[in-house]
């Protein structure tokens, strides 16, 4: 019996719910003012500006520091390589086109 009443219940939330949507929906206007003025909460923002202040302050408080090998600055220019090779590489279309038939 309880299963039953929760299940009333949770379907009349459901259509109030719905009938709400609608109701915001029609009027056009209003609908994305509620969402927009609180896209970030404060917890965020506040991180957001502790975040920015870091980046700016901690360069100039830290440092600096000795340039790294020679074999970690040949990664980019070997990740550019290869993105150019695939890139490049003449692909056969026919072939992927009729795998499925």
């Amino acid at each position: 019996m309880d299963h039953m009443r929760a299940r009333k219940l949770m379907s009349s939330s459901f259509v109030e719910k719905r009938a709400e949507y609608h109701q915001n929906f029609s009027q056009g206007s209003n609908v994305g003012k509620k969402s927009r003025s609180s896209y970030f909460g404060l917890e965020s923002l506040l991180l957001l500006v502790l975040l920015a202040a870091s980046l700016l302050i901690l360069p100039l408080v830290l440092p600096p520091l000795p340039p790294p090998p020679f074999m970690f600055l040949l990664i980019p220019i070997g990740i550019l390589v290869l993105l150019m090779v695939i890139a490049f590489m003449p692909s056969n279309v026919k072939d992927g086109a009729y795998t499925y038939v």
